[in-house]
């Protein structure tokens, strides 16, 4: 006879949860500037400024042929777009509020709701910059023809959820040390400008270079992503699981670690800071 009553509250605290997730992922968008539409531009101004570089450097130092066969700048924007939403992801995750937040002192509001919504948020400009750049290439410059988008964007989401994982990792960390974890991230962030590969093609790195980065998930997604945005490229040296798997374990990790740190966490940690 209870049966319905507490499938009626389960219900409304799930629709609950999801209005406040939503409210925390519009503030959390609204942080980068007080308009949206602006915060949007910027990010967008970002992402053109990285493809631009990127292609000056291609063309002055003759490194066009190593490109795939197909639209040399499509090439590059698979690039700096699976790079962007991955250390965006990271650097949202690793921003959110923290255990010892004065957010978390109103309740329904949690950890897990804030780095959801840090999460969600990074995707959220990151897409709207993505197809925003494509429609304006599109129409301005020549038609962006891709083989196989759904498993590109697949690829796009798999590289957000590792750097939802890499950061979550950071962020259990944080309150234990957080000047050093800020510097790691800044590390890890120019790390990955060399080690995601944007700038190779895997099949055509010999074996002694291809170590240095088939460690790292987001060489295998761009290198993933290539393939299904280029009919003429098969990618035979990465693998589109792996960075799935790594992903899985890497949040499953920080929840742990998330966990942990908020048992013990204290608002007066910061107070000799």
């Amino acid at each position: 006879m209870f049966q319905p009553q507490i499938q009626k509250t389960t219900t409304r605290t799930f629709f609950g949860m999801a209005e406040l997730i939503y409210h925390s992922i519009v503030r959390d968008v609204r942080k980068t500037h007080s308009n949206a539409v602006v915060g949007l531009l910027m990010n967008m101004m970002q992402t053109v400024v990285f493809v631009l570089t990127f292609y000056a450097m291609f063309f002055f130092l003759g490194m066009r042929g190593a490109a795939i066969r197909g639209d040399f700048l499509l090439y590059i924007m698979s690039g700096i777009f699976l790079f962007m939403c991955h250390t965006k992801a990271v650097s949202a995750v690793v921003g959110s509020e923290g255990p010892a937040s004065a957010m978390m002192q109103h309740a329904p509001m949690n950890t897990v709701i804030s780095i959801t919504a840090a999460a969600v948020s990074s995707l959220y400009l990151q897409l709207l910059s993505l197809f925003f750049v494509l429609f304006i290439y599109h129409v301005a410059v020549t038609p962006v023809v891709i083989d196989q988008p759904i498993g590109a964007l697949a690829m796009l989401l798999v590289a957000w959820l590792s750097g939802v994982g890499v950061g979550m990792i950071f962020l259990a960390m944080k309150p234990w040390a957080p000047d050093a974890v800020k510097l790691l991230v800044s590390i890890y962030s120019r790390a990955s400008m060399i080690a995601s590969g944007k700038m190779f093609v895997a099949n055509s790195l010999p074996s002694s270079m291809l170590v240095l980065f088939d460690w790292n998930p987001l060489f295998h997604t761009i290198d993933q992503a290539r393939g299904y945005i280029f009919l003429h490229y098969n990618p035979h040296f990465s693998s589109p699981t792996y960075p799935f798997y790594v992903a899985i374990a890497l949040v499953l990790l920080g929840l742990m670690g998330e966990f942990y740190t908020r048992k013990s966490a204290s608002i007066s940690w910061g107070a000799s800071r």
